[in-house]
């Protein structure tokens, strides 16, 4: 078994996997340097009486602009509750509180779109909580063998009864700086994202849709691409490299203001700083353009010093090191690109239209998120497929390939690259044109020159490629114009606004709106 990734999908994979069968997990770079390491908020369980599985569910249809698969939602939050629980046998510690009767029990915080408090998190590090349990595990595992610094760079696919089926993987060992071929009878990616396609990101450097661009080449579905959330509160300093300011502030009451220290949710949605996310990003983003500033403040100095600093002890340090006390004023804040809400098609298995080939996390599709994705359902999503996609995976391990021949890596006809620039030049104009014409908010005049652009970049990087030997930058390069391509022909096909599409042209939402699902076999752009 072969996972590409190792975050919360691909590191829960690899455990449940590694009982019955030998597991090999790729890291692009460390195999901490994921998103999951730096999430902050937490993971959505109804852990409380007064909570209910069909509440979760509602509510994260709701923040989908109901345009989430129904039956996937309702598993996900069944599934909740067992998935944490199993995270935290294995040595998750999640933050706990006294009852009024003098009982311990977990203390369950409250975001954006949800109705209740479900949320069970680690002060503000959940992520780092969920990584450094798993990756204990998994170090210790005899069936686990880690690669760290392994670009993975295409699927080998196989024609069988007339059905494409994984055979394998051709990965850039950054060490030697050499492509290796990898064979595996099931492989899983894990990749997470593509937000760093923009300019303007929370995400580390890895989330470059790796996942993504290589199942698409290999011949997979991809859905509602369209669909990247923006996260209203990233920190604004130069030196800060886009700092995530969790959600969880908000939830428990800090207040979105104005340069002159008015607050403006209320003006926008009768939720106020609990709407969702899009809606909270674009008020944002109208305020700043509006008023020709360049960014806005997020307040919770009303608290105590004594709950701000307990509850968000990161965000606390992180800010003091840039010289804002955030217990006596307010942080400069402005919209990033956070997270990947379509993705590669899979069931609800987390298998995708190639036989042996699972796409689990971010970078999948499942109909989960809709048109939205609702706080603190993405680690969650993580555990729950990476556990469904292991029982499938478990009835097909005594399949073995037979006697396949995969073609040599061929480098024959390429040579050292002297032109490095090029790489850097258009890795700038393409995150600088999404994040100008693929943004928060769209126009088709914005999408034909986005789309126009990334035409072009698609063929100088195509003869690049041909023609060099692959390295990190290329890699994640020809990766990102890909998806990018990718998310502006979904944008270009959805005909309305909704959830995190909003396009000024086609300002209201159709009466019935469906996944925008594109086929690499019918792709013409």
């Amino acid at each position: 078994m072969l996972v590409i990734g190792s975050g919360a999908a691909g590191l829960t994979l690899a455990l449940q996997t590694a009982r019955h069968a030998k597991v090999m997990v790729l890291s692009k770079a460390l195999l901490n340097d994921g998103s999951t390491f730096y999430a902050q908020g937490g993971i959505a369980a109804v852990f409380d009486k007064k909570d209910s599985i069909e509440s979760h569910v509602n509510d994260t249809l709701i923040a989908g602009a109901n345009l989430c698969d129904r039956s996937v939602v309702e598993m996900t939050a069944q599934r909740a509750k067992s998935s944490l629980e199993w995270l935290i046998e294995c040595g998750a510690d999640f933050d706990q509180e006294t009852s009024i009767k003098g009982e311990q029990r977990y203390h369950l915080t409250q975001e954006g779109g949800h109705s209740h408090r479900r949320i069970l998190h680690a002060a503000d590090a959940t992520g780092k909580e969920v990584q450094t349990t798993l990756q204990a595990q998994v170090l210790q595992h005899p069936n686990i063998q880690i690669l760290e610094r392994y670009n993975a760079i295409d699927i080998i696919t196989h024609l069988h009864d007339n059905k494409s089926q994984a055979i394998g993987a051709y990965v850039w060992n950054r060490h030697t700086e050499s492509v290796e071929t990898i064979k595996a009878t099931n492989i899983a990616l894990a990749t997470g994202g593509a937000s760093k396609v923009y300019q303007y990101t929370s995400n580390p450097d890895v989330a470059s849709g790796d996942g993504i661009a290589m199942a698409w080449r290999a011949g997979c579905r991809v859905a509602n691409l369209e669909f990247n959330q923006f996260h209203p509160t990233s920190l604004y300093h130069p030196q800060s490299n886009n700092f995530l300011l969790s959600e969880a502030l908000r939830g428990e009451g800090a207040y979105l203001q104005r340069p002159d220290g008015s607050r403006f949710m209320d003006d926008f949605d009768s939720r106020g700083e609990l709407a969702p996310r899009d809606v909270v990003a674009r008020a944002i983003d109208y305020e700043m353009k509006r008023l020709g500033v360049d960014c806005l403040y997020l307040d919770i100095s009303h608290k105590t010093d004594e709950f701000i600093i307990k509850h968000f002890p990161t965000i606390y340090r992180h800010c003091l090191d840039f010289g804002i006390d955030i217990t006596k004023e307010p942080m400069p804040i402005v919209p990033a690109a956070h997270y990947t809400c379509g993705g590669v098609v899979t069931d609800k298995h987390g298998a995708t239209d190639i036989a042996g080939l699972y796409a689990i996390g971010e970078v999948a599709y499942t109909g989960l998120h809709g048109a939205n994705r609702m706080a603190s359902n993405s680690l969650l999503e993580c555990l729950v497929f990476a556990q469904a996609a292991a029982k499938h995976i478990d009835k097909q391990l005594n399949q073995p390939l037979g006697d396949i021949t995969i073609p040599a890596w061929d480098e024959s006809q390429v040579c050292d690259s002297d032109e490095e620039v090029v790489i850097q030049h258009n890795w700038h104009e393409l995150r600088l044109f999404m994040w100008d014409y693929v943004g928060i908010v769209r126009t088709n005049k914005r999408l034909e020159r986005a789309n126009h652009r990334v035409q072009l970049l698609q063929q100088e990087i195509r003869d690049y490629y041909k023609n060099f030997k692959v390295s990190n930058n290329l890699l994640e390069l020809r990766n990102l114009v890909q998806v990018a391509e990718l998310i502006i022909a979904c944008a270009i096909s959805r005909k309305e606004s909704i959830g995190l599409h909003y396009n000024l042209d086609y300002p209201e939402q159709l009466p019935v709106s469906k996944p925008s699902i594109l086929t690499p076999a019918n792709f013409i752009q």
